[in-house]
C-alpha cells in the first residue's frame, strides 16, 4: 500500500508541475500533506515536516550564504576573465554559445557545488541567450547535465556517500570511473553541439560585433550580410532585442543597474567592481574552497563566514552592503523557500515509510537470474532512485542492500559503488536537489519546462556513462 501511494505521490507531483497546474512550492507542500492524510498518518504530519526541515536547514543556510558570497564575487569581477574568455569563444553563434555553456558549467563544477556552478553559468550566459532569442531551457538543461556528470567528483557528494556506506576508499570508486565519466562529459559536449545546431537552424547564424560591450548600439550582423540595429528587426523577421539593461539573472549578479531583458553581460564599467581587491577575492575563494574540500568547518559555516568577510572588505560602507544583500535577496528567498518546501516532501516521503517500501519493492523485483549482473542492475536503478530520492536516502538506505545482493553472487562492493554514481547526470535535475532551483530561478525558467526538456537528455547521459563503464570493464 505504501509503495503504491509513494509512487502515486511522486507521479502526482511531477504531473502537476510539468502541466503547470501548480507551482513547485505549492506542489511540494500540498501534495505530500494530502498523501500523509491518505495513509492515515495525518496526525504526525507536523513531526514529519519539522524533521524534514531540520534535516534540510543546513542545506538551506549553505545555499543562502553561498548565493550571497558568489553573488558578491560576481559583482566585484572575480569571474570576469573566465566569462570574457567564454564569451569571446561564443561570439553570437548559437552552437558556440550552447557548447560554451557546457564547458563553463563543467569547469566551474570543479568546486563540487552545484549552486555555485549554476549561478556563474547563468550570470554569464543568460544575456546572450536572451539577446539572440535562444531557448533558455537549452541553457538550463545543458548546465544541469554537465554539472551532474562532474558531481561525481570525490568532494561532490555521491562518491563520498557511496564510499562511506560501503566502507570503501573514495579513490577506489572514482579513479577507475574516470574513463566512463570522461565519456559521459564528452557526450554532454556532443549533445550541446547538436542542440546548438538546432538553435542555429531555428534562429539563424549570427555574429555579434561587440559581445562584451554593453552599449545600446551593439549590433547583430547577419553572416555575410548587413547589420541590424540594437532595437530593429533583421531579415527573416529575426528581432534584435533592444538596449542595454540588467538581465533577469543580472539583477543579482552584477550584470548592470538598469532594467529589462536587453543584452548586457557583465558590464566592465559597473559600479560594484573592485579591481584593486581582485587578488584578495581570488585568495579568499581559493581558501574557502580548500577549507570546504578539507572539511575544516561545516560548509554552511564556511559560506556564512566567507559572505560576511567578502561584504565587509569589498563594501565597507553600510549602505553598499545593504544594497548588495538586497540585490541578491530574490534569489535567496526563492531558493531557501523552495528548499523548505522540499523538506515537507522529503519529510513525508521518509517519515511515513513510503520511500523504504518503494526501495524494498524495487530491490525485491530484481529477478534471481540477474544476480551476477548486479553492477548493471545497480547502475540502471541509480537513474530512477537518485531522481526520486535524495542521495542520502539512496546511498545509505538502498546501496548497502544492493551491495549485499551483489556479494551473494560474487559481485564486489566496489563495482556496485562505481555503478551507483552513473545516475548523477539525471539526479541533478531532480526536484529534491536544492541547487536546481537556483538554476531555474536565475534563468527565469519554469521548473516543469526544465524537467520536461532535460530529463530525457540527462537520462541518456547517465546511460552513456553506465555503458562506457561496462565497455571498459569498470563495472
Amino acid at each position: 500500500m505504501l509503495t503504491v501511494l509513494g509512487f502515486a505521490m511522486i507521479a502526482t507531483f511531477l504531473v502537476l508541475i510539468m502541466t503547470k497546474k501548480m507551482s513547485p512550492i505549492a506542489a511540494l507542500v500540498l501534495i505530500p500533506a494530502l498523501f500523509c492524510v491518505a495513509v492515515g498518518q495525518g496526525a504526525r504530519l507536523g513531526d514529519y515536516v519539522i524533521e524534514g526541515v531540520g534535516n534540510l536547514a543546513p542545506t538551506a543556510a549553505m545555499l543562502m550564504f553561498a548565493i550571497v558570497y558568489f553573488g558578491v564575487m560576481i559583482d566585484v569581477g572575480l569571474f570576469d576573465p573566465i566569462v570574457r574568455a567564454i564569451l569571446r569563444f561564443c561570439k553570437a553563434d548559437p552552437v558556440r554559445i550552447v557548447v560554451g555553456t557546457a564547458v563553463l558549467a563543467a569547469i566551474v563544477s570543479l568546486d563540487g557545488d552545484g549552486s555555485t556552478t549554476f549561478m556563474i553559468t547563468v550570470s554569464a550566459m543568460y544575456p546572450l541567450y536572451k539577446r539572440l532569442g535562444m531557448s533558455l531551457v537549452v541553457m538550463t538543461g545543458v548546465a544541469a547535465t554537465a554539472n551532474g556528470v562532474m558531481n561525481t567528483l570525490p568532494w561532490g557528494g555521491p562518491t563520498a556517500r557511496a564510499a562511506t556506506a560501503l566502507k570503501l576508499d573514495a579513490s577506489d570508486i572514482f579513479v577507475p570511473m574516470i574513463p566512463a565519466l570522461g565519456t559521459g562529459l564528452l557526450f554532454v559536449f556532443v549533445l550541446a553541439y547538436v542542440l546548438g545546431r538546432r538553435e542555429r537552424k531555428r534562429i539563424g547564424y549570427l555574429t555579434l560585433d561587440e559581445a562584451l560591450v554593453p552599449e545600446a548600439d551593439a549590433v547583430l550582423v547577419k553572416a555575410g550580410g548587413g547589420s541590424v540595429g540594437g532595437s530593429g528587426s533583421g531579415s527573416g523577421g529575426k528581432s534584435a532585442v533592444g538596449s542595454a539593461g540588467t538581465t533577469g539573472a543580472g539583477a543579482g549578479a552584477g550584470a548592470g543597474e538598469g532594467s529589462g531583458d536587453g543584452f548586457q553581460g557583465l558590464d566592465p564599467n559597473r559600479a560594484m567592481l573592485r579591481p584593486r581587491l581582485y587578488w584578495f577575492n581570488a585568495g579568499l575563494t581559493v581558501a574557502l574552497l580548500t577549507a570546504m574540500i578539507l572539511e575544516l568547518l561545516p560548509i554552511p559555516v564556511l559560506f556564512l563566514l566567507g559572505a560576511a568577510l567578502a561584504l565587509t572588505v569589498n563594501y565597507p560602507n553600510m549602505a553598499e552592503q545593504k544594497a548588495r544583500i538586497a540585490a541578491h535577496a530574490d534569489n535567496v528567498l526563492n531558493v531557501s523557500g523552495m528548499v523548505f518546501a522540499a523538506a515537507v516532501f522529503t519529510g513525508v516521503l521518509t517519515g511515513t515509510g513510503m520511500v523504504k517500501h518503494m526501495a524494498d519493492w524495487l530491490v525485491g523485483a530484481i529477478p534471481e537470474g540477474l544476480g551476477p549482473h548486479m553492477g548493471l542492475v545497480t547502475g540502471v536503478l541509480s537513474l530512477p532512485l537518485t531522481y526520486f530520492m535524495s542521495n542520502d536516502g539512496f546511498y545509505f538506505g538502498v546501496l548497502p542492500v544492493l551491495a549485499e545482493a551483489g556479494a551473494a553472487h560474487g559481485v564486489s562492493p566496489v563495482e556496485i559503488a562505481r555503478a551507483s554514481i552513473a545516475g548523477q547526470a539525471l539526479h541533478m535535475s531532480s526536484p529534491l536537489v536544492p541547487a536546481v532551483y537556483v538554476l531555474v530561478g536565475m534563468a527565469k525558467v519554469e521548473f516543469g519546462d526544465h524537467t520536461r526538456f532535460t530529463v530525457k537528455w540527462a537520462a541518456l547521459t547517465s546511460l552513456v556513462v553506465l555503458a562506457a563503464a561496462i565497455l571498459f570493464g569498470i563495472v
